[in-house]
Protein backbone atom coordinates (compact mmCIF):
# COMPACT_ATOMS: atom_id res chain seq x y z
CA UNK A 1 0.00 0.00 0.00
CA UNK A 2 2.55 2.43 0.77
CA UNK A 3 4.89 1.68 -2.36
CA UNK A 4 1.26 2.41 -4.46
CA UNK A 5 1.24 5.78 -2.53
CA UNK A 6 4.74 6.82 -2.83
CA UNK A 7 3.83 6.05 -6.92
CA UNK A 8 0.93 8.22 -7.42
CA UNK A 9 3.07 10.97 -5.36
CA UNK A 10 5.41 10.62 -8.15
CA UNK A 11 3.50 10.84 -10.44
CA UNK A 12 1.43 13.91 -9.04
CA UNK A 13 4.59 15.85 -8.96
CA UNK A 14 5.65 14.84 -12.63
CA UNK A 15 1.94 16.57 -13.70
CA UNK A 16 2.59 19.58 -11.31
CA UNK A 17 5.75 20.41 -12.90
CA UNK A 18 3.81 20.53 -16.03
CA UNK A 19 1.14 22.49 -14.29
CA UNK A 20 4.15 25.11 -12.83
CA UNK A 21 5.74 25.31 -16.29
CA UNK A 22 2.73 26.09 -18.40
CA UNK A 23 0.30 27.47 -16.24
CA UNK A 24 2.76 29.23 -13.86
CA UNK A 25 5.25 30.64 -16.35
CA UNK A 26 2.45 32.51 -18.12
CA UNK A 27 1.02 33.40 -14.78
CA UNK A 28 4.46 35.19 -14.42
CA UNK A 29 4.62 36.60 -17.58
CA UNK A 30 1.03 37.81 -16.93
CA UNK A 31 2.03 39.69 -14.05
CA UNK A 32 -0.99 37.82 -12.09
CA UNK A 33 0.64 35.96 -9.32
CA UNK A 34 -1.36 37.00 -6.90
CA UNK A 35 -4.63 35.73 -8.99
CA UNK A 36 -3.05 32.41 -7.59
CA UNK A 37 -3.50 33.09 -4.18
CA UNK A 38 -6.72 34.16 -4.64
CA UNK A 39 -8.45 31.44 -6.71
CA UNK A 40 -6.54 28.78 -4.05
CA UNK A 41 -8.88 30.21 -1.54
CA UNK A 42 -11.75 30.53 -3.82
CA UNK A 43 -11.40 27.17 -4.72
CA UNK A 44 -11.26 26.34 -0.42
CA UNK A 45 -15.05 27.76 -0.21
CA UNK A 46 -16.03 26.03 -2.86
CA UNK A 47 -14.53 23.04 -1.03
CA UNK A 48 -16.29 23.98 2.06
CA UNK A 49 -19.78 24.29 -0.04
CA UNK A 50 -19.05 21.22 -1.58
CA UNK A 51 -18.20 19.04 2.20
CA UNK A 52 -21.51 21.09 3.44
CA UNK A 53 -23.83 19.97 0.78
CA UNK A 54 -22.13 16.42 1.06
CA UNK A 55 -22.85 16.29 4.95
CA UNK A 56 -26.51 17.64 4.71
CA UNK A 57 -28.40 16.86 1.55
CA UNK A 58 -26.64 14.66 -1.12
CA UNK A 59 -23.24 13.18 -1.53
CA UNK A 60 -20.84 15.52 -3.85
CA UNK A 61 -17.31 15.68 -4.70
CA UNK A 62 -16.01 18.72 -2.74
CA UNK A 63 -12.56 19.18 -5.18
CA UNK A 64 -15.76 19.58 -8.40
CA UNK A 65 -17.81 22.27 -6.32
CA UNK A 66 -14.09 23.76 -6.09
CA UNK A 67 -13.37 23.31 -9.88
CA UNK A 68 -16.82 25.04 -10.30
CA UNK A 69 -16.15 27.85 -7.70
CA UNK A 70 -12.94 28.80 -9.39
CA UNK A 71 -13.49 28.79 -12.95
CA UNK A 72 -16.97 31.24 -12.07
CA UNK A 73 -14.33 33.26 -10.24
CA UNK A 74 -11.94 33.55 -12.94
CA UNK A 75 -14.70 34.34 -15.44
CA UNK A 76 -15.66 37.36 -13.49
CA UNK A 77 -11.80 38.69 -12.17
CA UNK A 78 -11.26 38.46 -15.86
CA UNK A 79 -14.66 40.66 -16.93
CA UNK A 80 -14.14 43.07 -13.44
CA UNK A 81 -10.05 43.42 -14.60
CA UNK A 82 -11.23 44.69 -18.35
CA UNK A 83 -13.58 47.21 -17.10
CA UNK A 84 -11.73 48.32 -14.72
CA UNK A 85 -8.00 47.92 -16.05
CA UNK A 86 -6.77 47.20 -12.18
CA UNK A 87 -6.60 43.33 -11.81
CA UNK A 88 -5.31 43.52 -8.30
CA UNK A 89 -8.79 45.42 -7.08
CA UNK A 90 -10.89 42.41 -8.75
CA UNK A 91 -8.62 39.78 -7.03
CA UNK A 92 -8.77 41.10 -3.61
CA UNK A 93 -12.39 41.90 -3.90
CA UNK A 94 -13.19 38.16 -4.95
CA UNK A 95 -10.27 36.98 -2.52
CA UNK A 96 -12.27 38.46 0.80
CA UNK A 97 -15.60 37.01 -0.74
CA UNK A 98 -14.03 33.57 -0.57
CA UNK A 99 -12.62 33.98 1.96
CA UNK A 100 -15.83 34.92 4.20
CA UNK A 101 -17.89 31.99 1.67
CA UNK A 102 -15.07 29.72 3.13
CA UNK A 103 -15.42 30.81 6.87
CA UNK A 104 -18.89 30.59 6.95
CA UNK A 105 -19.24 27.24 5.95
CA UNK A 106 -16.16 25.50 7.59
CA UNK A 107 -17.95 27.23 11.20
CA UNK A 108 -21.27 24.86 9.70
CA UNK A 109 -19.27 22.08 9.60
CA UNK A 110 -16.84 22.46 13.12
CA UNK A 111 -17.35 19.04 13.65
CA UNK A 112 -15.73 18.02 10.30
CA UNK A 113 -13.70 21.10 9.62
CA UNK A 114 -10.64 18.12 9.73
CA UNK A 115 -11.77 17.41 6.31
CA UNK A 116 -11.36 21.30 4.68
CA UNK A 117 -8.33 20.85 6.87
CA UNK A 118 -7.10 18.58 4.50
CA UNK A 119 -7.51 20.94 1.17
CA UNK A 120 -5.62 23.80 2.90
CA UNK A 121 -2.52 22.17 3.52
CA UNK A 122 -2.19 18.98 1.22
CA UNK A 123 -0.94 15.86 1.53
CA UNK A 124 0.21 14.12 -2.08
CA UNK A 125 1.51 10.63 0.00
CA UNK A 126 -2.49 10.32 0.81
CA UNK A 127 -4.16 10.59 -3.22
CA UNK A 128 -6.82 8.25 -3.58
CA UNK A 129 -7.03 6.51 -7.31
CA UNK A 130 -10.09 9.54 -7.64
CA UNK A 131 -7.45 12.08 -7.10
CA UNK A 132 -5.43 11.08 -9.52
CA UNK A 133 -7.83 10.43 -11.76
CA UNK A 134 -9.37 14.02 -11.22
CA UNK A 135 -5.61 15.64 -11.04
CA UNK A 136 -4.57 13.96 -14.77
CA UNK A 137 -7.58 15.02 -16.20
CA UNK A 138 -7.17 18.46 -15.17
CA UNK A 139 -3.26 18.66 -16.40
CA UNK A 140 -4.38 16.92 -19.58
CA UNK A 141 -6.93 19.65 -20.56
CA UNK A 142 -4.60 22.41 -19.42
CA UNK A 143 -1.82 21.18 -21.92
CA UNK A 144 -4.24 20.90 -24.94
CA UNK A 145 -5.48 24.55 -24.33
CA UNK A 146 -1.93 25.76 -23.51
CA UNK A 147 -0.86 24.21 -26.64
CA UNK A 148 -3.74 25.29 -29.08
CA UNK A 149 -3.53 28.72 -27.81
CA UNK A 150 -0.13 29.36 -27.07
CA UNK A 151 0.44 32.07 -29.13
CA UNK A 152 -2.15 34.15 -29.31
CA UNK A 153 -2.27 33.85 -25.61
CA UNK A 154 1.42 35.47 -25.87
CA UNK A 155 0.55 37.83 -28.16
CA UNK A 156 -2.15 39.38 -25.31
CA UNK A 157 0.07 39.10 -22.50
CA UNK A 158 2.82 41.21 -23.88
CA UNK A 159 0.96 42.91 -26.84
CA UNK A 160 -2.65 43.45 -26.09
CA UNK A 161 -2.93 46.83 -27.69
CA UNK A 162 -1.44 45.28 -30.89
CA UNK A 163 -3.30 41.99 -30.75
CA UNK A 164 -6.31 44.36 -29.84
CA UNK A 165 -5.81 45.99 -33.08
CA UNK A 166 -5.71 43.02 -35.29
CA UNK A 167 -8.49 41.66 -34.68
CA UNK A 168 -8.05 39.38 -31.14
CA UNK A 169 -10.38 39.52 -28.96
CA UNK A 170 -8.15 40.12 -25.67
CA UNK A 171 -11.08 40.10 -23.14
CA UNK A 172 -11.54 36.56 -23.94
CA UNK A 173 -7.97 35.11 -24.05
CA UNK A 174 -7.14 36.68 -20.54
CA UNK A 175 -9.91 35.34 -19.64
CA UNK A 176 -9.34 31.60 -21.09
CA UNK A 177 -5.92 32.19 -18.94
CA UNK A 178 -7.50 32.82 -16.04
CA UNK A 179 -9.36 29.86 -16.63
CA UNK A 180 -7.13 27.55 -16.91
CA UNK A 181 -5.00 28.97 -14.50
CA UNK A 182 -7.96 27.88 -11.94
CA UNK A 183 -8.42 24.58 -12.99
CA UNK A 184 -4.62 24.18 -12.39
CA UNK A 185 -4.62 25.57 -9.05
CA UNK A 186 -7.65 23.37 -8.08
CA UNK A 187 -5.63 20.23 -9.60
CA UNK A 188 -2.71 20.91 -7.10
CA UNK A 189 -5.39 21.86 -4.39
CA UNK A 190 -5.24 18.16 -2.75
CA UNK A 191 -1.81 17.64 -3.87
CA UNK A 192 -0.56 20.49 -1.88
CA UNK A 193 -2.76 22.07 -0.02
CA UNK A 194 -4.12 26.29 -0.65
CA UNK A 195 -1.37 27.03 1.08
CA UNK A 196 1.10 26.17 -0.61
CA UNK A 197 -0.39 26.12 -4.58
CA UNK A 198 1.85 29.22 -4.90
CA UNK A 199 4.93 27.78 -4.07
CA UNK A 200 4.87 24.91 -6.39
CA UNK A 201 3.10 27.02 -8.98
CA UNK A 202 4.76 30.38 -9.35
CA UNK A 203 8.05 30.35 -7.08
CA UNK A 204 9.77 27.88 -9.97
CA UNK A 205 8.21 29.75 -12.81
CA UNK A 206 9.79 32.87 -11.27
CA UNK A 207 12.82 31.37 -10.09
CA UNK A 208 14.01 30.28 -14.25
CA UNK A 209 12.71 33.49 -15.94
CA UNK A 210 15.60 34.78 -13.55
CA UNK A 211 18.07 32.33 -14.51
CA UNK A 212 16.69 32.00 -18.57
CA UNK A 213 14.68 35.21 -19.52
CA UNK A 214 13.27 33.35 -22.97
CA UNK A 215 10.04 32.19 -23.23
CA UNK A 216 10.23 28.98 -23.86
CA UNK A 217 13.92 28.61 -21.60
CA UNK A 218 11.10 29.70 -18.60
CA UNK A 219 9.08 27.15 -19.33
CA UNK A 220 11.56 24.58 -19.74
CA UNK A 221 13.29 25.46 -16.73
CA UNK A 222 9.86 25.91 -14.46
CA UNK A 223 9.34 22.16 -15.00
CA UNK A 224 12.27 21.32 -14.11
CA UNK A 225 12.84 23.48 -10.95
CA UNK A 226 9.26 22.31 -9.56
CA UNK A 227 10.32 18.86 -10.56
CA UNK A 228 13.68 19.14 -8.18
CA UNK A 229 11.50 20.79 -5.93
CA UNK A 230 8.07 17.98 -5.90
CA UNK A 231 10.63 15.11 -5.96
CA UNK A 232 13.17 16.54 -3.63
CA UNK A 233 10.25 16.94 -0.88
CA UNK A 234 8.74 13.73 -1.40
CA UNK A 235 12.25 12.16 -0.74
CA UNK A 236 13.47 13.93 2.52
CA UNK A 237 10.11 13.70 3.74
CA UNK A 238 10.03 9.26 3.94
CA UNK A 239 13.36 9.83 6.37
CA UNK A 240 12.34 13.22 8.06
CA UNK A 241 8.45 12.16 8.80
CA UNK A 242 7.22 16.10 7.74
CA UNK A 243 4.74 17.15 4.64
CA UNK A 244 6.47 16.88 1.46
CA UNK A 245 4.96 19.88 -0.03
CA UNK A 246 6.56 22.25 3.04
CA UNK A 247 9.74 20.63 1.59
CA UNK A 248 8.83 21.18 -1.53
CA UNK A 249 8.19 24.65 -1.20
CA UNK A 250 11.41 24.92 0.85
CA UNK A 251 13.63 23.97 -1.73
CA UNK A 252 11.56 25.89 -4.24
CA UNK A 253 11.77 28.83 -2.42
CA UNK A 254 15.70 28.38 -1.68
CA UNK A 255 16.30 27.79 -5.57
CA UNK A 256 14.56 31.53 -6.31
CA UNK A 257 16.77 33.07 -3.26
CA UNK A 258 19.97 31.59 -5.55
CA UNK A 259 18.53 32.67 -8.70
CA UNK A 260 18.44 36.76 -6.94
CA UNK A 261 22.36 36.30 -7.41
CA UNK A 262 22.55 35.45 -11.36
Amino acid sequence: MLDILLIRALIAMVLIAVVSATIGSFSVFRGSTFFVSGIAHGALAGASLGIFISLNFFGVDPLLIALLFSVFFAVIIGYASHRSENVDIAIGVMFAFSMSIAVLFLSMIREYASVAWGLIIGDVLLLTASDMILLSVSVVTVVILFFVFYRRLLFVIFDPESAEALGLHVLRYETLLFVLIAVGVVALLKCVGAILVYALLIVPAASSRRLFGSVEGTIAGAFIISLISGLGGVYLSIYLNVAPSALAGLIAAIIYSISLFR
